[in-house]
């Protein structure tokens, strides 16, 4: 079974936890405090359609992209209903073309932190930087480490990983622990980082 195919399971069945109904509290805090001017956004993994849909209502032009087509129907209805304009396309981020332009920000809930393979989470980030414009900021909602031990839920990233693949690529303007908001008491890190004017320099630290 493919990726595509997985995904699209998981809205045929209805197991949706991520899901909760709500526009993302992070995002509403971000945009609510003249944190992203009002322009392009492109929404990575935006399951059935909530956070886009908002976002829209609030003056953006939103691209909004998930690997499952089921996804993007349900975020298309959902669209239609709110009557806002969204461009939604059935897209595996990682691995096909999205040639959409460039974005004031970027919003990922959830996509990031699915890639176990350190080089699949540097290309996620790679991947952003070459989308955004300039000024332009990614907010990656990502599973963390902290809290205690757990069977279900997100998975595990730690800051060790969110720096590694992202600081090549792009500044973390930002790394913090927050609960997730559905109020499940699950840790997740919220990591704010902008488009890049200078490059990353190496390293002063001496070894040996």
């Amino acid at each position: 079974m493919s990726e595509r195919e997985q995904w699209d399971g998981h809205y045929a069945d209805g197991f949706l936890p991520w899901d909760t109904g709500l526009p993302e509290p992070l995002l509403v805090e971000l945009v609510q405090g003249g944190g992203v001017p009002v322009g392009r956004v492109l929404e990575i993994g935006c399951g059935t359609g909530t956070n886009a849909v908002w976002l829209a209502q609030h003056g953006y032009d939103v691209v909004a992209v998930d690997i499952s087509p089921l996804a993007v129907a349900r975020a298309r209805e959902r669209a239609a209903s709110a009557g806002v304009g969204l461009d939604v396309r059935a897209v595996d981020f990682l691995n096909e073309p999205l040639g959409a332009g460039l974005f004031d920000l970027v919003f990922d809930r959830g996509c990031f932190h699915v890639f176990d393979a350190a080089v699949d989470q540097d290309r996620f980030a790679a991947r952003v930087a070459s989308l955004l414009a300039p000024g332009g900021r990614w907010l990656s909602l990502v599973g963390s480490t902290e809290g205690p031990p757990r069977n279900m839920g997100p998975p595990r990233r730690s800051a060790r990983d969110l720096v590694v693949a992202i600081e090549p690529h792009l500044e973390i303007l930002e790394i913090r622990s927050v609960v997730d908001s559905p109020g499940t008491g699950v840790r997740m890190w919220s990591c704010l980082s902008g488009r890049r004017v200078v490059g990353a320099q190496p390293s002063t630290l001496r070894r040996g």
